[in-house]
């Protein structure tokens, strides 16, 4: 008796695995915490901090994503962290006011806005679950903003075991 080959439906399948790993914006990321910075931790005297500031090897930060937080229960005014940001505009890359997950969320905010994503037009597209690196909850939520007007079916999860979302009428 001849035994059937053993087919593999899922990689004959037409679906496409859209991983959101792939499209991880590579490059160091940086939680600055401005906390030292203020008196006792707490208090946010500008000469003070404008000399620290200026003191500051900025170099530091070349090319990196930097996250701007206080670790401490300080009240700091807006135009602190605005300041900061100009100390770090020669060098970092991208420049945010809050934690690293944040941080992510707005790389992958630019990466998916400007994204082609034509290739997706009536397709059968999975959007895949898990990942190696960080990426935050809130770029699920803008790739399927992004895909959604363009596909046919859109899931999540592996190909093997996918939660439907969206299915064109």
């Amino acid at each position: 008796m001849q035994e059937e080959p053993i087919l593999n439906r899922v990689a004959q399948s037409k679906i496409i695995t859209f991983n959101l790993e792939d499209y991880y914006p590579k490059g160091r990321r940086i939680l600055l915490d401005i906390k030292d910075w203020l008196f006792e931790g707490i208090i946010l005297k500008e000469k003070e901090f404008r000399a620290a500031l200026a003191e500051h090897d900025w170099a530091l930060y070349q090319d990196a994503f930097v996250a701007l937080y206080c670790s401490s229960d300080a009240t700091v005014p807006g135009w602190a962290y605005m300041l900061i940001a100009t100390k770090l505009e020669p060098y970092a890359s991208k420049v945010v006011q809050g934690d690293l997950e944040q941080l992510e969320t707005l790389l992958y905010q630019s990466v998916i806005e400007s994204l082609d994503v034509s290739e997706f037009k009536d397709r059968l597209v999975i959007i895949k679950g898990c990942s190696n690196r960080p990426v935050p909850p809130n770029a699920y939520l803008l790739i399927t903003q992004k895909l959604q007007p363009v596909v046919k079916s859109l899931m999540y999860g592996e190909a093997c075991s996918s939660v439907p979302l969206f299915k064109k009428k």
